[in-house]
Formats: C-alpha cells, structure tokens, sequence
C-alpha cells in the first residue's frame, strides 16, 4: 500500500450532465473503502461550450462537487471523453520491452488518426496475441496533445494537481470487470450523448469503441413520435423503458428504430471481435449506465444480439456506507468512469 500523501489522490470525471468525483481507499489486493464522493449537475451547454464564460461556470462545478465531498487531496487523475481519444488494439511480434518501447515509437504513426507530433499517446502491454503466440498484443490510446494540455492546464488552473489522464472507457473496464470472469465480455456504458464499448478478454480491453447514441438520442426520438415535452419523454424512458405492454408499447415503437441501429452496432463490433479472435467466443453483455436502469433494456439486447445480458455494478469492489449508499441511489449506476479511475494503481 502507497504510504499516505504519496499514494493519495480522487478521480475526476466531468461528465456532460454532471461532474462527478470519488476518492477511495484500499482495503485489499482489489478491493476499497468509498473515503469521498461528490455529484454536482451540469448544464450541457456548460459542459460543451469553450467560452470564457462557461470555462469559468465549469470550474465552479467542479469545485462543488470537491468541496461537499469532503476531499482534500489537491491531486487529481482525470478522464478523458472517448469522443476526444482514440484506442486501439495491435499486434507486433514478440520482443523485449525497451526495444517495444523504441519500435512503437517510431511507428505509432501508422497506428493513430493523427500525426504523432500531434499526439499524446499511451499504450499498454495486453500479453501474447490471443490467436498467434510469436505476436504480442498492445493497447494504444492517443489525444491529440492540444485538447490534453488544455484540459490539463484548465483542470490546474483551479489548484488542482493532475497526476494521470485516462480515457474514460479504460477506467470504465476496470471498474466493471470482475476478476472471476473468465471468457470475453461486451461491456456497455450508456452516457446522455454516446455509448463506450469495450469487449474484454482477461482482464483487458480487446476492443474499444464508442456509438453516437446515448439516452439523449431516445428522448429525441421520443418527442418526435409521441409529441411530448423531453422532461417527460425522459420520465417515459427510464419508468417505461423498452416494455411492449406499457403505455400501449407507444415508447418502445417510438425508439424502435433508434435501437433498431444500436443494436446492429452492438452486433457489428462482436463480429468484429469474432472474426480477430475466432477461438474465444463473447460470452456475456453487462450493462452499466443508462442501459443498466432503463427497463427492459437487457432483454430487448440479448433478443436482438444472441447473448445473455446482466447489469454491471460499479461499486462491485468498494463498501460503500449505508449513509452513502442512500444519497447515491439515484444516480449510483452513472459512476463507472470515475470508481475506474480512483481504482488506478498510483505509481508517484
């Protein structure tokens, strides 16, 4: 265990609805204590805008949610939205690490939508290849460096002192993975404005991508076919959810067609999966987020896709008081960026 000050720090994920932050202690190999959390609402203009105006509206969110939450650790692991990185999956042939380390590089270029001089990348050695043994496997996460060092300088510029960035949908996997787990897993987290996928095998990405779908793309489909406001058409959502029975199945066919289009997505990136990896099947979809809570959501995937869905739990590794678990509960299921990234192993 990190000796205390070194090894301490809180997450920061801010989110397009809300800012949400979470300090954890260890309480074992792969398990914690839930010390601070704090939730503040967001505006989606504030969250989306770069005026001035909306930076410094941002900053006094954020410093909401720090500030009921009780922390008092200045540093600070942030996420980086999945919309603003790009992750990927390689393979190269099997060598010793710091010769890895030169190959990768000089070619990461090849790898990454942008030029590497305009790149942050990262990577990460997933181990041998899982369908050729003279090749490794090496996960790669790139930004491009002006959004990181804005975020950076923005996030520091509050008093904060940010000691990693991560992308949100590597945290995300860490959070809901379980260990126990064995075959591959399509993971799920359902945002406002887009869905993370990740299909795991191990205990690591394999996959990684994002839809442009997210509960705000139903509600928007909703007030469309049933000429409702989207407060209500929201309500209809996460209460109704995708039954055939309620509401005379009015929401269900509303958001039929948008679903129609998630779920081939979901499809598409299994095949994916399947044709990289023909020996190791997917063997279960877990559902975090939006698509954890909306009813029926798990029943109408598994129909469309195959496979047996189950929700995931974010705070699977963390006790959680019984005063904390109360003031959660609304908003427990949203939490899956940010427990991944108070779960990172520091290494200051």
């Amino acid at each position: 265990m990190a000796s205390k000050g070194v090894g301490d720090f809180f997450a920061l994920d801010i989110g397009t609805n809300a800012v949400r932050v979470v300090q954890l202690s260890p309480s074992g190999a792969d398990s914690w204590n839930l010390a601070h959390f704090g939730y503040a609402p967001l505006d989606e203009k504030t969250s989306s805008s770069a005026s001035p105006e909306s930076r410094r509206r941002l900053g006094e969110v954020i410093m909401t949610a720090v500030g009921q939450s009780g922390i008092h650790t200045k540093n600070v692991v942030i996420g980086l939205p999945s919309a603003k990185t790009f992750t990927t999956v390689i393979e190269v042939p099997l060598m010793p690490e710091n010769e890895l380390r030169n190959t990768l590089k000089y070619q990461v270029d090849q790898y990454i939508p942008m030029a590497a001089n305009e790149a942050k990348v990262d990577w990460a050695l997933l181990g041998t290849s899982l369908h050729d043994t003279k090749q490794q496997e090496v996960l790669v996460a790139s930004t491009a460096v002006n959004y990181a060092e804005e975020r950076l300088e923005f996030v520091e510029s509050l008093g904060l002192n940010v000691i990693a960035a991560e992308p949100d949908p590597l945290a995300m996997v860490r959070s809901l993975l379980n260990s126990s787990v064995s075959d591959a897993r399509l993971l799920i987290d359902m945002g406002e404005q887009s869905t993370d996928l990740a299909v795991t095998f191990g205990d690591s990405p394999r996959l990684v991508r994002t839809i442009p779908t997210g509960i705000r793309t139903l509600v928007k489909a909703a007030v469309q076919n049933l000429n409702v406001q989207e407060d209500q058409a929201r309500q209809f959502i996460l209460k109704f959810g995708l039954a055939p029975d309620r509401l005379e199945g009015q929401v269900y066919r509303a958001i039929e067609p948008t679903l129609e289009n998630f779920a081939s997505e979901l499809t598409k990136s299994i095949k994916f999966f399947q044709t990289r990896y023909p020996n190791t099947a997917v063997g279960g979809i877990m559902l975090s987020g939006f698509s954890a809570v909306i009813p029926m959501f798990g029943e109408y995937v598994s129909s469309k896709v195959g496979i047996a869905t189950s929700p995931a739990n974010p705070w699977q590794k963390v006790r959680v008081s019984q005063a904390d678990q109360q003031q959660l509960t609304s908003v427990a299921s949203e939490f899956a960026t940010v427990i991944g990234l108070a779960q990172r192993r520091n290494k200051l």
